[in-house]
This record gives structure tokens, C-alpha cells and sequence, in this order.
């Protein structure tokens, strides 16, 4: 057969075929290349906002003086040089091309301080590009000087203003360190950082800042910084004589990362730490820090859920365009079918039809895959597989199913067939197989229901159990469904045949005697609504959980805190801000718990006034009962049990506790805290503010810029606003748009198919009286049970999803950190597509009435008879 003749008078069936078959291909090979982009631009993000101490690979030496002391900067660049060779690939290829070393003391005290300051020595292979000298100069030497009677090493040293401030580290003092091995200072130079935010400044912060420390079972603080020493500094720093430590940072580059590359990422971590054990000389011992792992850890944690609901989602909109492309082949062979029975009636053998079929349905997808294929490449993002499967495997089961269904049709030449009967019974076999895929899918529901996954999804990938549940739920919900369908119809059937009116009866009775074909939009329909709803449930969730996390966070529309107090013409200037409604001023502080070294963090503040600031607000807070004596409080769990107890603040002060709370919004989620009355203190010292209103960020920020601002606004932008939440939200969305245009699609067709042998049956009956509005009615009722039943299944299908998968997907990464479990019904999606379904259904019926319109009943009448 000349398939471009064929493909010419069946033009416009091979043309909608074309059309789904390049949208099919264009939404399976472009959604995974969109979403491999976002993966990839989620992990830069993770590794460019985590700290750089955490992403950079930091190899550490302790120097034990004798060979293993480094004396010259030469030696810290081959050893870097020679690090950076043993990193493996792919670790190899997020090297940032640049890093720096550095050699540093460690628990230095100051001479006669009692153990409670201590100033470290720091060398930095680029602190002269790193840092500006606002005070003095730069140190150049080291020299000697007698103390004691002895000869001890003179160091000329630079701090930080910090330092200076804090410490008392005056420009030209001198201080003695150590405690037996002795060594002296010379402050020479006050410096700043030429870029404090830079990321360098994370493996550097003890030379950039000064460091308070607590340590456990003492009352006193003690004070931390490291001194910046020259070059000459080297040659009399030992390990001999002091703590001393070697670093040499690699530093990452997130811009290189690849979301596939992480399992390799972990591995090639190992295996560079294993390596750098190994090192021969001088530099055995070394040793890795990181905390590269931990973050890739928790990224692949929210990465295995993303791909988990993608995987879901895509999965089902690849099975439902599937399943209209075959809809849509089957009109392609319906339209053919007349001329391959006379080819087959003349001679012509079973694979000459069958290839004639599958060569024309390949010459319409081919060119609509190739074309959905090459779009692709518009879309961002890297080729991974399904980019290339997916197009296959859409033109194979176009052209495998038109060569099953023709070969299938005409196995046997002029073979009679009744398509206006009942299909017959089905085998017991295949009722036992049906059986058992329910209850195979209704085992693995209960299963991941009650037992969860087994393994671990984000360091093995995706586990098949949680991927197969979803499918066979569906195909058990499809089953059941055109299992029970008849059932319905047969009892409205016999209520219509007992109603003085025919054209109800007539209608139902049709669908109740639908081919095989109209069963086939049952396998579209279900899964289309079902995945919809679902996407619409998962949405809804992680969008209601986003906002209370939001609220949770700030635990106000605007909250303002200040290290300070803020005086109080400053907080009357913040009550005067324009959208400033109301003001809610409160107290926090680390105090003192007994007379002991316990600390607890607290809060004053009048929690009636903070409640009825969140008036209509998805957070509550507790109230505070009256104590008899002491201050009322309500404390966290790790201080329940203690009854009356003091607390050392401004003053002493004898609390009493009224009530244990796990967190409170805004503020603590954790640790040790207490929530005392806002008038506690003889003197409120307020350096927070609880803010209602629609006031600008900016406006409060110009009135007091010594603070931070925080709204709750600003926290849901910055949760809705990562790549991932984007992503899964941006999918569900996509793909729900796309299941609803295959759902109307597949109606269309379905009308479509039976056009031809409804319009027959149409004229047929008009020929007894029958009216246009009562064929339009016929039409309607004939087509809208299917839509009703299989509505409302894959309603009861969607909304099971989620409850089925709850163990097994964690959405609580997309959700500010707070687990998604309460999904909320949101009808609005389901019921605009079953309506839109319904009025594609009706709209086609109109449709159809008025093409039937233009046939004569005599050339009907002429056409045959149904025998």
C-alpha cells in the first residue's frame, strides 16, 4: 500500500496523531531536562550558601615540630599542588582553581591572665591581599628579647579592631605568652577584612573576630582571637614548643556542580581522605575536614523526594498521553479498516495489513517525535536518559498497538463481527488475575502505609516498592471501575425503561453497550484525574504548610531585633511607620539558671497583647496562669520538673513555673528557654518588636538600621523561592495543565470514534419522529456516565495517593522544615476538569447533532442494515 496515499485520506486522523505525539515526546523529553537544571541549580545553591569551613575540602596537619615543621611559604605551595592531586574525579572537577594555606597556634594563653585570654598566632598564605591596615603597619619580623633571664622569640603581630576593643590589645603593647614555653608579642598593626562577607572569611573567622567561650562547669568567659604574623614568622614557629596546626583549604566551586554527580561526590570524599593517610614523609597524618558530605547528605534527602513525586507525576502523564495516542491510533485503524478488509478479502496477507497499519501510524508519530525530540533542546538542563527514552517508547507502542489491533481485527478474511452486542463474559482467569492485582495493590498500600520504607531512598535511590504502589492502586482503581460500571447503568437503565420519556433509556442503554473502545477512555480518565488530584492535594499541603512555617519562623508579620536596647523615641518612631498597626515590644536574654553555670535563653513579653497581634493567624500561643508566689513562667522541657527556681538577669529573680510549652513561635524551637511576664524587670530593656500591619520592610529598616527586620512575607518568599519548592510546585502545575488537556482530548476522540456508528443509530431512529434536541440529549446521556463514574473514581483515586505514600515521601524540605501530614481537600481542580470533561461532552453532542443534521435519511436508509 502507498502509505502517503493513505496518509492523504486520512489526513486529518494522522494529523491529530502528529499533534499528541509531538506534544507527548515534547512534555516527557523537556520536563526531565527543566527539572535536572532546577536539581543542579538547587545543589550550587546549597554549596554557595552553606559556609565555606563546611563545603571546602580543609586538609589538616599537626605539626609535632622536628621535619614536620613547614618554615617556608614555598613548601605550603607544594604541598597544595600535590594535594590537589590526589583528589579523584569528578571531586576533581569543583576545585575552585585558587586556594590559600595557613599555620596557626591553638590554645595560646596570655601569661598572668588565669586562663581566660588567650591570643593565637596566624599565618596566612594571602593575608596581605585579604586584609587593610586602618592602624600602624603590617608586621615584618620577628626578633628576641630577654625576659626573665631568659631569651624568648619576639613576634610582630597585627589584630583586628575587634580585638583591640574587646580584649584591650593596644596598638605598640607587648604581652607574654604561654605558660612554660614562652613567647612575646608586639601589637604593630590594627587591620579589617577588605571584604568581611567574603566566603575566605569562614575558614578565618578566629583571626576576624574575637571568640567568647563558656566552658562547662565555670562561671567566667573566656576570650578568643589569633593574631596575623608575617612571612618571617615561619622560621621560629614550631610545634616543639607550641600548638601548632597546618591548613590547606581547597575551595569548591559551586558553579561546576552537577545534581547526577553527587553519588561520586561522597565517594571521591573517601577516597581523598583515604589517600592523604597514605602520604608518605612529613605529611603523614594529615587528616580531612569537611562538612561536604553532611550537606550532599541533606540535599539528596530533599532530592529523593523531588525525584520520588516527579517520578510519580511524569509517570503518570506519560502512561495517560500514552494511553490518548493509542486512543487516537485506534481512530487511525477504525478509519483504515474498511479498506484493509478488502485488501484482506482480495488476497492480501496478514502481515502485508498489519505493516500497512504500522507504517502509516509510524509516518504520523515519527515526524510529531522527532520535532517534540528536537524542541526539547530549547529547554534548559542537562540530557539524561528519559530524554531519550521517552520518544522511543512513545513511537513504539503507537506503532507496536496498530499492528497488534489490525492483526488482531483481521486474523481471518471477511471475519463477521456484532460491535452493537454486549462483549461476553469474562474468564474465570481473568477475574482471578484481576483479583489478585487488587490485592496486591491494596497489600503494598498497607504495607508502605503501616510499615514505611526499608531502605534508604537518598543514599540507594528510588525504591521500586514506592514507585509500584502508586501504579498498581491505579490499575486496581481502573479495574474496579469498569468492573462496577455497568452496574449503575443497568439499575438507571431499569429505572429509565419504566419512564414514559425514550430518549433516557435509549442513552443509558448505548452506554451500557458501549465497545470496547469506550472502555478505553477509563484507562485516560482515571489516571488523568487521579494524578491531578493528587498534584492539586500535594500542592495545597505543601502550600498550607509553607505559611505556617513562614508564621512559625517570625511569630508576627514583622519582627524586629536589635543585639541593643532600643530606646524609646526609637520604638516610637517604629509605631509611627506608615502600615504599622500595632506594636508588641518584648525583652530576650541569656540568663543565668541557680547559681550555677546553666544558661537559658528568655523572653518578657505580654503574650495577651502578642495574641491578639496574631488574631486570625494559623499560629497560638499558650497563656500563663497566676503563680501564688514568684513570677509566672512557662519553660521548655529540658527545664520542666523544677518547680519554684531563681534566675540570675538584670537581677534576681524567683520564677515559678506555670506550664511547660516544646517551642515557641519565632523565637525558640529548642534548647532551654523560659517565657516570663513583659514587666519582670525593674527597667524593660526592649530589643525586640512584634509588629501587625502591611508596613514595608525598608521603611522599618531606615528607622532603625542597627536591627535586624524579619516579616513573615519575606520568609515565605525565601521558602517558596528555592529551587527545588519552585520545581515540584512549578511540575505539578505543568502537568496537571497537561493531564487535563489529554482527559478533554480523550473525549473528543472517544466522540469521535463512535461518530460514525451513533449517527447511523441517530438517523436511524429521527426516521421514527426522533427530535435534534432529543438526539442532542441521547448524545450527552450516552457519553456522561463514563465522564460521572470515572470522576468520581479518580477523585477517591487521588485523594488515597497521598495517604498511601505519606511514609514514604517527606515533603517537610519543601515546607520550611515542618512535616507535611494533614493534606487538605481541594476540590477546585477535580471539579473544573470534570466539568470542563462534561462540557467538551455536551459541547460534542451539540456538535455532532448538527454534522448528523446534513445526512439525508434516505441515504442512511439505503446504507444497509445492521445484520
Amino acid at each position: 500500500m502507498r502509505l502517503l496515499l493513505l496518509a492523504r485520506v486520512h489526513l486529518g486522523a494522522v494529523a491529530v496523531l502528529l499533534l499528541l505525539t509531538l506534544s507527548a515526546c515534547l512534555l516527557v523529553s523537556g520536563l526531565p531536562r527543566v527539572m535536572q537544571a532546577a536539581f543542579d541549580q538547587a545543589l550550587r545553591e546549597s554549596l554557595a550558601t552553606a559556609p565555606a569551613q563546611h563545603a571546602d575540602l580543609t586538609a589538616v596537619l599537626r605539626s609535632n615540630g622536628g621535619d614536620q615543621d613547614l618554615r617556608e611559604p614555598a613548601l605550603f605551595q607544594a604541598q597544595d599542588e600535590r594535594l590537589r592531586t590526589l583528589v579523584p574525579a569528578p571531586l576533581n572537577g569543583l576545585l575552585a582553581p585558587a586556594g590559600h594555606a595557613s599555620a596557626k597556634t591553638y590554645n595560646t594563653p596570655v601569661y598572668a591572665s588565669g586562663g581566660r585570654t588567650f591570643v593565637n598566632l596566624g599565618w596566612l598564605s594571602d593575608g596581605d591581599r585579604r586584609v587593610d591596615w586602618v592602624e600602624g603597619r603590617a608586621p615584618r619580623e620577628v626578633s628576641q628579647m630577654r625576659w626573665r633571664g631568659t631569651t624568648i622569640p619576639l613576634f610582630e603581630v597585627g589584630v583586628v579592631g575587634e580585638a583591640r576593643d574587646r580584649m584591650g590589645l593596644g596598638l605598640g603593647e607587648t604581652k607574654i605568652l604561654g605558660e612554660s614555653d614562652y613567647a612575646a608579642i608586639k601589637i604593630v598593626g590594627i587591620f579589617r577584612a577588605k571584604d568581611a562577607a567574603d566566603r575566605y572569611w569562614s575558614h578565618n573567622g578566629d583571626i576576624l573576630n574575637v571568640r567568647q567561650v563558656q566552658q562547662t562547669g565555670k562561671l567566667d568567659l573566656e576570650w578568643y582571637t589569633t593574631a596575623l604574623i608575617p612571612d618571617a614568622a615561619l622560621t621560629r614557629l614550631s610545634g616543639d614548643d607550641r600548638n601548632l596546626s597546618y591548613q590547606w583549604v581547597l575551595p569548591i566551586d559551586h558553579r561546576s556542580a552537577g545534581a547526577l554527580d553527587v553519588p561520586g561526590y561522597d565517594a571521591a570524599v573517601d577516597e581523598f581522605e583515604r589517600l592523604m593517610r597514605l602520604q608518605p614523609g612529613v605529611y603523614a597524618g594529615s587528616t580531612l575536614s569537611t562538612g561536604l558530605p553532611t550537606l550532599l547528605g541533606e540535599f539528596r534527602t530533599a532530592l529523593a523526594t523531588a525525584q520520588t513525586i516527579m517520578f510519580l507525576v511524569l509517570g503518570g502523564l506519560l502512561v495517560v498521553s500514552l494511553g490518548v495516542i493509542v486512543l487516537a491510533v485506534r481512530l487511525l485503524t477504525e478509519r483504515m479498516d474498511h479498506g484493509l478488509t478488502l485488501t484482506r478479502a482480495r488476497g492480501g496477507s496478514l502481515p502485508q495489513v498489519a505493516g500497512a497499519a504500522a507504517g502509516l501510524t509510524g509516518l504520523a508519530v515519527a515526524p510529531g517525535a522527532l520535532t517534540g525530540y528536537a524542541l526539547s533542546y530549547l529547554f534548559p538542563g542537562p540530557m539524561g536518559p528519559l530524554v531519550h527514552l521517552g520518544p522511543v517508547v512513545v513511537v513504539g507502542t503507537a506503532v507496536a498497538f496498530a499492528a497488534a489491533r489490525v492483526a488482531v481485527t483481521h486474523r481471518a478474511p471477511l471475519h463477521e463481527r456484532r460491535d452493537d452486542v454486549v462483549a461476553a463474559r469474562p474468564s474465570a482467569r481473568r477475574i482471578t488475575l484481576e483479583v489478585l492485582v487488587i490485592g496486591l495493590a491494596l497489600a503494598g498500600a498497607y504495607l508502605l502505609r503501616t510499615r514505611g520504607l526499608t531502605t534508604q531512598v537518598a543514599r540507594d535511590g528510588q525504591d521500586p516498592f514506592l514507585l509500584l504502589v502508586p501504579l498498581a492502586l491505579t490499575l486496581a482503581a481502573a479495574l474496579i471501575t469498569m468492573r462496577c460500571y455497568p452496574y449503575p447503568l443497568r439499575l438507571l437503565v431499569r429505572l429509565t425503561a419504566r419512564m414514559r420519556p425514550a430518549v433516557p433509556f435509549l442513552g443509558l442503554t448505548r452506554a451500557a453497550r458501549a465497545r470496547s473502545f469506550s472502555v478505553l477512555p477509563v484507562l485516560i480518565l482515571l489516571p488523568a484525574l487521579g494524578v491531578s488530584v493528587l498534584a492539586s492535594v500535594i500542592s495545597s499541603g505543601v502550600a498550607g504548610t509553607q505559611r505556617l512555617a513562614a508564621w512559625q519562623s517570625v511569630g508576627a508579620p514583622v519582627k524586629i531585633t536589635s543585639e541593643r536596647e532600643l530606646p524609646a523615641d526609637v520604638v516610637e518612631r517604629v509605631r509611627q511607620v506608615p502600615g504599622v498597626a500595632r506594636v508588641v515590644p518584648a525583652q530576650t536574654a541569656t540568663v543565668q539558671v541557680g547559681h550555677t553555670a546553666e544558661r537559658a535563653e528568655i523572653i518578657a513579653v505580654d503574650l495577651a497583647r502578642w495574641r491578639e497581634l496574631l488574631t486570625g493567624t494559623p499560629i497560638s500561643l499558650p497563656s500563663v496562669p497566676a503563680a501564688s508566689s514568684g513570677i509566672p513562667a512557662l519553660v521548655s522541657q529540658e527545664l520542666r520538673g523544677r518547680g519554684t527556681f531563681e534566675i540570675g538577669w538584670q537581677s534576681r529573680l524567683r520564677i515559678t513555673t506555670q506550664g511547660v510549652i516544646p517551642a515557641l513561635p519565632g523565637f525558640f524551637t529548642e534548647g532551654k528557654f523560659i517565657v516570663v511576664p513583659f514587666d519582670v524587670n525593674q527597667r524593660p530593656a526592649v530589643n525586640t518588636l512584634l509588629i501587625s500591619g502591611d508596613a514595608q520592610e525598608s521603611a522599618l529598616a531606615r528607622v532603625v538600621p542597627q536591627a535586624r527586620v524579619e516579616s513573615r512575607a519575606g520568609a515565605l518568599a525565601a521558602i517558596q523561592q528555592d529551587p527545588l519548592t519552585s520545581t515540584v510546585s512549578g511540575t505539578l502545575l505543568v502537568v496537571t495543565v497537561a493531564l487535563a488537556g489529554y482527559a478533554l482530548v480523550a473525549v473528543v476522540i472517544t466522540l469521535v470514534i463512535g461518530a460514525a456508528d451513533r449517527a447511523k443509530a441517530l438517523s436511524f431512529l429521527r426516521t421514527l419522529g426522533l427530535s435534534d434536541r432529543q438526539a442532542e440529549r441521547l448524545t450527552v446521556l450516552e457519553i456522561l456516565p463514563m465522564i460521572v463514574v470515572t470522576a468520581m473514581a479518580g477523585l477517591a483515586l487521588g485523594l488515597s495517593l497521598p495517604a498511601a505514600l505519606g511514609p514514604g515521601v517527606d515533603l517537610s524540605a519543601y515546607a520550611g522544615g515542618l512535616p507535611v501530614g494533614d493534606y487538605e481537600l481541594n476540590l477546585v481542580t477535580p471539579t473544573a476538569l470534570a466539568a470542563g470533561l462534561a462540557v467538551v461532552a455536551v459541547l460534542g453532542a451539540y456538535a455532532h447533532t448538527a454534522i448528523s443534521r446534513r445526512r439525508s435519511l434516505g441515504a442512511v436508509l439505503r446504507v444497509g442494515d445492521l445484520t
